[in-house]
């Protein structure tokens, strides 16, 4: 059985998760695959934030 390295990342912004994930997980972009688990939501007068972005880096090789 193979079993594969991942970690989960919140943020206010999906790219903001996304650098989170790269920084924290030491690999190169070609390495990871990235699923999206849950976009950010924007809040009151559309500012960013309300509802944070949520991220799952997988390393594939």
């Amino acid at each position: 059985m193979r079993y594969q390295f991942s970690i989960e990342i919140e943020a206010k912004t999906v790219e903001e998760a996304i650098k989170k994930g790269l920084k924290k997980i030491k690999l190169p972009r070609e390495e990871i695959k990235i699923e999206i688990l849950k976009e950010e939501e924007a809040g009151l007068f559309k500012m960013p934030g309300a509802q944070r972005a949520k991220i799952r880096v997988i390393k594939i090789k």
